[in-house]
């Protein structure tokens, strides 16, 4: 009934679960892949800095990473306007503050830090949409089983009346006129003697339909927190940006001094 519904446009709770699950399952794969592509960045970072014997094993501090990234870009601005300047230097402020609060709230001031950190988002979110998943899938069952349980109040009157009618043909003939009705009843007949325990007498719907809405609720505020952690990972994003930038600024003084030192031990 859901489906045919849904092909006529009208929303309905199963449709609405469903596509809120996929937008759940796409979040999460934005997040991953985000944080994998920041995971690789930073390996690369290790390895560079493994491969450079005159540098110190020490983690860079990313508190400097980010004043060299402000002294780069002031120094691009140079060519342009003093409003032009002024107005740009305002929003990379605005950046560097927004970077510099996300560390210092975080406890992060190093690369090592930082992948430590990457980590523990991941395993959040990981946890996150692990929980949501049970809630979505009680939920499921919750569907089916308010479904059934209303067919089976709804059309119960109907079954008894065509149990209590006693001659054959008079009977089948009630059978015929209302086959659709007598068929979701036993359906739902079926359904719940083989998904509730022996012995039920009331069918708990008013129960049934407290607790959906409790995991509903649950479960859309889990979704808000997991999309809080992909802004999180964007911030991160962010801060990945200015740090490339202050390195690739400093590697042609890096070279420079590493030439200079070459010519004096000749």
């Amino acid at each position: 009934a859901a489906c045919q519904m849904e092909k006529k446009g009208i929303a309905t709770e199963k449709g609405e679960l469903n596509r809120n699950i996929q937008k759940a399952n796409r979040l999460i794969r934005e997040i991953r892949a985000q944080i994998g592509k920041l995971k690789e960045w930073i390996g690369e970072l290790f390895k560079a800095r493994e491969t450079a014997p005159e540098q110190t094993p020490q983690s860079p501090g990313l508190a400097n990473l980010l004043m060299k990234y402000l002294s780069v870009q002031r120094e691009k601005s140079r060519k342009y306007s003093q409003s032009w300047q002024r107005q740009h230097a305002a929003d990379e402020l605005k950046t560097i503050a927004a970077a510099v609060n996300y560390l210092s709230e975080h406890g992060i001031s190093n690369l090592d830090e930082l992948d430590a950190s990457l980590s523990s988002v991941s395993d959040k979110a990981y946890s996150i949409r692990e929980g949501m998943k049970t809630a979505e899938q009680r939920m499921k069952e919750l569907q089916k089983l308010m479904e059934y349980g209303r067919n089976y109040q709804t059309y119960k009157p109907i079954q008894d009346e065509y149990r209590q009618i006693r001659w054959k043909g008079k009977q089948e003939k009630f059978a015929e006129a209302r086959r659709a009705e007598l068929t979701l009843w036993d359906a739902a007949n079926r359904y719940l003697h083989a998904h509730l325990p022996e012995g039920v007498k009331t069918l708990p719907i008013s129960a049934w339909e407290k607790e959906y809405t409790a995991l509903k609720a649950q479960r859309e505020a889990e979704y808000e927190t997991l999309k809080d952690t992909r802004a999180e990972v964007a911030e991160l994003q962010k801060i990945r940006k200015c740090v490339d930038i202050a390195l690739r600024a400093d590697q042609p003084a890096q070279t420079q001094s590493r030439t200079k030192r070459q010519e004096q031990e000749r």
